[in-house]
């Protein structure tokens, strides 16, 4: 039995070599034969889902703008930094990378844009400092070059036109808000203004002199640096509540980022308000409250969001998109969903990372999502038609169908996820 076998060992590798032999001396067989595999495994991957295609895997295409040139490179880095890294593209501590170097890489045709830090002098009076910064905000390049500014002062930027007085690369130039004393009745508050008079002053803070308070100079005196304003008022009772002021959130739309990326350029600071209250007494206590002063004692720094707007998607995904019914304006929506949900895989299982399965499950886990939206359970979708294991535009029609029900639509669907980053 033994010998048998060993006979049968010898005369197959004696058949394989005479066809390696054979290949060899025929350079054209063995690429047409690749050819050949390769049609058939695509024509069974085509035909499995449903005569759609759709181009899911762990590799994106990414554009990299940087030192005033675009790299287009094909990734499967994880992330923006990662990427970066494998670029060799370096980054100085002052440069600044959009969106950050943690920012997940879950799509095709993402942006990254690495800005170089440059030389900017502040001029502050007579004072002149000579900084690098990559910074979006004036505020920002000053703070980092250890200029303090309050949100009143004046800040302006600007090509520098004069080398000696000016300094080199970009100026900033900041006009100081002058400080000024004002004591409201007993409560000494520092405001910081640009008016020249205590009846300017006095408008610009909404502040009203009744004909029971006292105002310690006359209302055409003009400010001077660190100069004391007194309002009282004698025989009143008087109360004061300080108040923070909610930074207000301020968004510019960048085509430089792609869409739904957002970043923030100015971190925002509190303003502070100060409430004055006349106070009524009965029997020696409290009984009512009468406010008779409302003073912004310090601005607050407005919060700065860029936010991205360059929507350029594969064509195989807007193709997917148009067979779906969906309408182009909410392509950008969809996109940004799906791309984060399976990074486009209408085989994927919740949980499985960095693949997409080349066919469907045999089953379908009732707690987990499947498919380019996720659905959960993944039987759902068969609402939209029986080939919705596997065929990416019927799971299309239904996740607009999902998104109309529960969001009105895939712009109120991509609102909540930015939110929670679930929808």
């Amino acid at each position: 039995m033994k010998n048998e076998i060993k006979k049968q060992l010898f005369a197959a590798q004696k058949s394989m070599l005479k066809k390696v032999r054979f290949l060899s001396r025929h350079p054209f067989m063995l690429p047409v034969t690749i050819f050949v595999v390769i049609f058939f495994v695509g024509l069974a991957l085509y035909v499995s889902v449903g005569g759609q295609t759709v181009s899911a895997t762990d590799k994106h295409v990414v554009e990299v703008f940087y030192d005033n040139k675009k790299q287009t490179v094909p990734t499967r880095a994880k992330t923006v930094g990662d990427l970066l890294s494998r670029l060799n593209v370096k980054v100085g501590a002052k440069d600044i990378v959009e969106p950050s170097a943690d920012t997940p890489i879950v799509e095709d045709n993402f942006m990254i844009n690495v800005y170089r830090s440059h030389l900017i002098t502040i001029i502050d009076g007579n004072d002149h400092t000579v900084t690098s910064s990559a910074s979006f905000s004036d505020r920002s390049v000053a703070a980092q070059a250890g200029v303090q500014t309050y949100p009143e002062d004046k800040i302006k930027r600007a090509p520098a036109q004069n080398f000696l007085t000016d300094g080199i690369g970009e100026k900033i130039t900041i006009d100081r808000a002058i400080p000024v004393h004002l004591n409201l009745y007993g409560t000494d508050l520092l405001v910081r203004t640009h008016t020249k008079t205590v009846k300017d002053l006095l408008a610009e803070k909404n502040i009203l002199v009744a004909k029971d308070d006292t105002l310690s100079v006359d209302q055409s005196t003009v400010l001077t640096p660190n100069q004391q304003v007194f309002i009282s008022r004698i025989g009143t009772q008087i109360s004061t509540e300080d108040q923070p002021i909610v930074p207000i959130t301020q968004t510019v739309e960048d085509p430089n980022l792609s869409f739904g990326t957002t970043v923030t350029r100015q971190n925002g600071v509190p303003g502070k308000r100060s409430i004055t209250y006349q106070i009524s007494l009965m029997n020696g206590k409290e009984s009512s409250r009468t406010e008779i002063q409302d003073v912004v004692v310090q601005d607050a720094v407005p919060t700065i969001i860029a936010r991205g707007q360059a929507i350029s998607i594969p064509d195989d995904k807007t193709g997917l998109m148009a067979s779906a019914g969906i309408s182009s304006s909410d392509y950008g929506y969809v996109n940004y969903i799906v791309s984060r949900e399976s990074g486009w895989c209408a085989t994927k299982l919740q949980g499985q990372i960095g693949y997409c399965p080349g066919y469907a499950p045999s089953s379908f886990p009732g707690g987990l999502g499947y498919g380019l939206c996720q659905s959960t359970p993944a039987t759902k979708m068969s609402s939209a038609g029986a080939d919705w294991a596997s065929n990416p535009v019927t799971q299309l029609k239904w996740c607009s169908g999902y998104a109309a029900g529960r969001y009105g639509g895939w712009s109120g669907a991509y609102q909540h996820w930015l939110a929670n980053s679930n929808w």
